[in-house]
């Protein structure tokens, strides 16, 4: 019995603690019943400090030096449009007093169809936001 336990257990809790981001969850009022080609890339900034931060977005590892933009931003939450199925990774710079804290963070922004939980069948973006909030400071 314990064995048929673990045999069902184990693959129940790798699916649900799985690191990859997979839309199984359709917010109905994001949806599109036509396929989009663009995704708008959200991070959400660290409430204390957004106000000096410096958002770059770079296509792939921000080891591959494929700099796509460098912005300055100006809300709590920064959006930008970007191309599906492209990864992609954000920084925010923070100036924390003399300190320069940089926050990473990064998604694929991918397209799924879904024809049971809304209403109507339609398209769905997921795995399109960041969190680039700031942990620790000191």
């Amino acid at each position: 019995m314990l064995k048929f336990i673990r045999f069902i257990l184990f693959p129940l809790l790798m699916f649900t603690f799985s690191c990859e981001k997979t839309g199984y969850l359709v917010t109905c009022s994001e949806c599109t019943v036509e396929e989009p080609t663009t995704a708008s890339l959200s991070a959400e900034l660290d409430p204390t400090y957004w106000s000096s931060a410096v958002i770059n977005i770079w296509e792939g590892n921000m080891e591959d030096s494929i700099l796509i933009g460098s912005y300055q931003t100006y809300g709590k939450t920064f959006v930008q449009e970007l191309t599906l199925n492209i990864k992609y990774t954000i920084t925010a710079t923070y100036h924390v007093g003399e300190k320069e804290i940089i926050a990473v963070d990064g998604a694929t922004p991918r397209v799924r169809y879904d024809k049971s939980q809304c209403d109507e069948p339609c398209y769905f973006v997921y795995d399109r936001k960041c969190n680039l909030k700031l942990n620790y400071t000191h």
